[in-house]
C-alpha cells in the first residue's frame, strides 16, 4: 500500500467535530450515531464463577468517524465490539445499529435476520484475516456480495481496490500474498459492500510495524475520504492514535474517553488504567 498515492480527503464540515457529552463518559455525540449501546451488560458464568464482561456500558459511535476501544486484557473491549456487531448477545441492556433503512434494535432480531443484517450492513476486519485459501484475492473481496446474491457497485469496488493497492494481486490466492497484502484483501472485503459500519478487531495484530502503519493510514483515509464508519478494538497506542476518539474500558466499564488522541497521550492513559 502506498500512502502517498491517496488523494487528499474532502474538507470536513464543522458538524463533524465532537466532544464528550456530560451525561455519559462513553457518549461521543453529535448525532447521527452509527451504533450505540445503552446500559449494555454481559455476564458469563453463574454463582461464584460469574463474571461481568460488560457492566452497564452506555456509549455512542458517530457515523463517518473512527473510534478506537482500548483497555487492559479482560476489560470487555472485544465483548463490547462483538455485541455491537451482533456476534454476541447482551444479558441486559440494548444495542442499536443505524442502517440505510433506519435504526435497528439488535435484541429484536432472530438469528436469520441478524445474519442478514451483518451481511448487508456490517463489514468485519479480524486479526487472523479469515480469507478462504482456495479463492483468489478478487473472489475473497466479493465473497460477501456473492453470498448475498448481489452484484457489486463496480465504481465503488474499483475505488476500494485501487486505494488498497491490490490491482496487480487480484488473481493471487492468499498463500501467494504477504501478510500485509492478505490484510488489505480483508479490508477491501469489509468495504466492498459499502457497509454502514466496519468493525475491526486488532487489525494490525499479525502485521509488522511498517505494514501495520500502512493499514492504519488506509483506515484513516477510508473515514476521511470514503465516508466510512470504523470501530476498532486495539491494545496498541499507536493504532489508537489514528482514531478520532478513544474509549477506555476497565473491568467492563467505561472509565474515560479521549478526543483527537496521540499515541503518547493514549499510552500515558493506559499506564494509569492498567
Amino acid at each position: 500500500m502506498h500512502t502517498t498515492a491517496f488523494p487528499p480527503p474532502p474538507t470536513q464540515q464543522a458538524t463533524t467535530g465532537h466532544a464528550a457529552a456530560e451525561s455519559e463518559p462513553g457518549w461521543v455525540a453529535p448525532l447521527p450515531l452509527a451504533a450505540r449501546a445503552e446500559h449494555a451488560t454481559k455476564i458469563y458464568g453463574r454463582g461464584g464463577t460469574q463474571v461481568a464482561a460488560l457492566d452497564g456500558v452506555t456509549a455512542g459511535f458517530p457515523a463517518g468517524r473512527f473510534t478506537a476501544i482500548m483497555g487492559p486484557s479482560g476489560s470487555g473491549k472485544s465483548t463490547l465490539m462483538h455485541c455491537l456487531a451482533g456476534l454476541d448477545t447482551l444479558t441486559d441492556g440494548k444495542v442499536y445499529l443505524r442502517t440505510s433503512r433506519g435504526e435497528v434494535d439488535l435484541s429484536t432480531l432472530g438469528d436469520r435476520k441478524l445474519t442478514k443484517l451483518r451481511r448487508e450492513h456490517i463489514g468485519f476486519v479480524f486479526q487472523a484475516f479469515n480469507l478462504l485459501p482456495t479463492l483468489t484475492a478478487a473472489e475473497n473481496i466479493t465473497l460477501p456480495l456473492t453470498l448475498a446474491g448481489t452484484k457489486p457497485d463496480t465504481e465503488w469496488l474499483r475505488t476500494v481496490i485501487d486505494t488498497v493497492d491490490l490491482g496487480q494481486r487480484l488473481k493471487h490466492r492468499p498463500s501467494e500474498l504477504s501478510g500485509g497484502q492478505q490484510q488489505r484483501v480483508a479490508v477491501a472485503r469489509a468495504l466492498a459492500s459499502r457497509p454502514d459500519i466496519v468493525f475491526a478487531d486488532e487489525p494490525t495484530g499479525n502485521l509488522d510495524s511498517r505494514t501495520g502503519a500502512e493499514l492504519l493510514t488506509f483506515l484513516r483515509y477510508a473515514v476521511d475520504a470514503l465516508g466510512q464508519t470504523i470501530v476498532m478494538v486495539t491494545h496498541d497506542a499507536v493504532a489508537a492514535g489514528h482514531a478520532d476518539t478513544v474509549i477506555f474500558l476497565a473491568d467492563g466499564r467505561i472509565v474515560d474517553t479521549m478526543q483527537q488522541p496521540t499515541a503518547a497521550r493514549v499510552l500515558d492513559r493506559m499506564k494509569e488504567i492498567a
